[in-house]
């Protein structure tokens, strides 16, 4: 692997409650996913972290998801498909202009939580995130062998697939739940050295010592984890000793 991206969840704070580390997290990843307001953030937040991102360089992503502040995006919503996808458009067109205000683009668009969880089997809302990234216009990321990317395929998207550096994987190539046992990697070793077989060998190693290939344009960092700025930077500089080019796949 000659060249990975490394993105990372930001601005997902809300007024006076910050989460992640952003301007730390800005100097070590290549991509940002921003959160557009309905899981987290808030416009001032949106708007501070898309200008550091545009100025540093990084590629920003629009992190979309169901309207869901309370549950941080992370609850399943039964929503109508065209419903959804209005709400994805409307959050995509509040980062673009302030990255565009900032001198820069939307690079990509990216779902959150459960609902990145939902469109790899659910194909209704699958389908409801690719039209609005045909509306809008952007390339999307998501899991390898989601329904999510499978359709925007078939729609003429571009698609980029990615993997989790800190998650735990079931031996289908799924993420594991959250509130399951090994949903987290245990510590920043098991993620750096997630990150080096990924590189090195093209595959993730699940749960159950299954070895997943996966061919990954991104590696995604959560930085709301503990220690997740130290982790991320000794990811960075095992990648970089490996002789990986980091940098942004859209």
């Amino acid at each position: 692997m000659a060249t990975l991206d490394l993105n990372a969840d930001l601005a997902e704070g809300f007024g006076i409650w910050s989460l992640t580390d952003d301007d730390a997290l800005l100097e070590v990843i290549t991509s940002a996913n921003v959160a557009c307001g309905f899981h987290a953030g808030d416009p001032l937040t949106m708007q501070r972290v898309a200008a550091a991102a545009v100025g540093r360089g990084v590629a920003v992503g629009a992190q979309v998801s169901y309207r869901d502040l309370a549950g941080f995006g992370r609850r399943f919503v039964d929503v109508d498909p065209a419903e959804l996808t209005a709400d994805l458009v409307y959050q995509v067109g509040a980062l673009r202009e302030f990255t565009r205000a900032a001198g820069g683009e939307v690079a990509y668009l990216k779902p959150h939580g459960a609902l990145y969880n939902a469109v790899v089997h659910h194909d209704a809302q699958a389908r409801a995130v690719v039209a609005a990234a045909q509306h809008v216009g952007l390339p999307v990321l998501g899991l390898p062998g989601s329904r999510f990317l499978a359709r925007a395929a078939e729609e003429g998207l571009t698609t980029y697939a990615e993997a989790f550096g800190d998650r735990g994987y079931t031996p289908e190539g799924t993420l594991v739940p959250r509130r399951e046992p090994g949903a987290l990697l245990p510590d920043a070793d098991a993620v750096v050295e997630r990150a080096r077989r990924l590189a090195t060998d093209g595959v993730i190693v699940a749960v159950d010592g299954t070895e997943i290939p996966i061919e990954a344009a991104s590696l995604c960092l959560h930085g709301d984890s503990p220690g997740a700025v130290s982790a991320a930077r000794r990811v960075a500089d095992a990648l970089r000793d490996a002789g990986v080019t980091l940098a942004p796949f859209a």
